[in-house]
């Protein structure tokens, strides 16, 4: 089995969802646990609920996106159980709009909990990682719409395919300090996720007490938040050392790896290209190979 125990880890966004069903996990595992939430008694219940399962737990009640805020996490898991060893950047919201429907309000909220809460929670991580000497694990939260966009996500996709660039580029910029960094792209049925219309009854259903349908569960690889936290414990956990900078979908009965972005075809002319020789190689060459976008269900 693998075990966490000895390790302290932060899940932002804790409450509820993914982030609580990860928190449990990871305590089940024997890691000890800062639960993260903007509500208090969100966080509070949460702690309750690993502490009656026998597990460690701490909360740390903050709105995710300042530095301060990252830093709070981490020194409540220092005073708490006296070390800080994985970093889980679960916290997100969502404000859904189309393009012309969003405004400055909506896309700034969105961008900061997603955005800048991953990137001040992975900064002040890796701070103390490398003040310390430490190896650490840092886990980040992509999703599907990150990697091929989705209609009426514009803020959340943005967010996310930044994530997904976090991860690349600091996979490399850790890698010294003997510091992981991954992304989850999970798949579950959430509250977020009942916000959408063609889920809202599903997500009724299972919380009535009914299985989610083999369809669902297994042809789109979407189930529970539980089914997306095993992935936490596997990468906190040491059997994970030589993984990083991967961006790994998980829902359901499907475990994924997602590919980089990468060129798949090219052309070249001497001197460099005009408007017409472009009009002339996208309808030759370049053209033979478009790229989809979204996700069909």
């Amino acid at each position: 089995m693998i075990r966490l125990d000895e390790k302290v880890a932060v899940v932002t966004g804790a409450g509820r969802g993914i982030g609580l069903a990860a928190a449990r996990a990871l305590a089940k595992a024997g890691a000890a646990v800062v639960v993260n939430d903007v509500q208090s008694d969100a966080a509070e219940a949460a702690v309750e609920a690993i502490r009656a399962e026998g597990g460690r737990a701490a909360p740390a009640v903050v709105a995710i996106g300042t530095g301060e805020a990252a830093d709070f996490c981490i020194e409540t898991a220092l005073t708490a159980f006296g070390r800080f060893d994985v970093m889980c950047a679960n916290a997100g919201i969502l404000r859904d709009r189309v393009l012309w429907n969003t405004s400055d309000e909506d896309f700034d909220a969105v961008i900061h909990t997603h955005l800048r809460g991953t990137f001040t929670c992975a900064r002040s991580s890796i701070r103390h990682f490398r003040a310390n000497e430490k190896q650490g694990r840092i886990i980040l939260m992509t999703s599907i719409a990150g990697q091929r966009g989705n209609f009426g996500q514009t803020a959340y996709s943005a967010a996310k395919a930044g994530i997904a660039a976090f991860t690349r580029t600091w996979a490399m910029e850790c890698a010294k300090a003997g510091v992981t960094v991954n992304a989850i792209a999970p798949n579950a049925l959430t509250s977020m996720v009942a916000t959408i219309p063609m889920f809202t009854e599903v997500v009724a259903a299972v919380e009535r007490g009914e299985p989610v349908p083999y369809a669902i569960r297994h042809d789109m690889g979407m189930g529970m938040p539980e089914d997306v936290a095993p992935l936490f414990v596997y990468l906190a956990s040491d059997r994970s050392a030589s993984v990083t900078g991967q961006c790994i979908g998980i829902g359901g009965d499907r475990l994924s790896l997602w590919a980089h972005p990468t060129e798949i075809e090219e052309a070249f002319r001497e001197g460099g290209w005009t408007p017409e020789a472009i009009a002339d190689a996208w309808g030759t060459t370049i053209a033979e190979t478009p790229q989809s976008v979204g996700f069909t269900f």
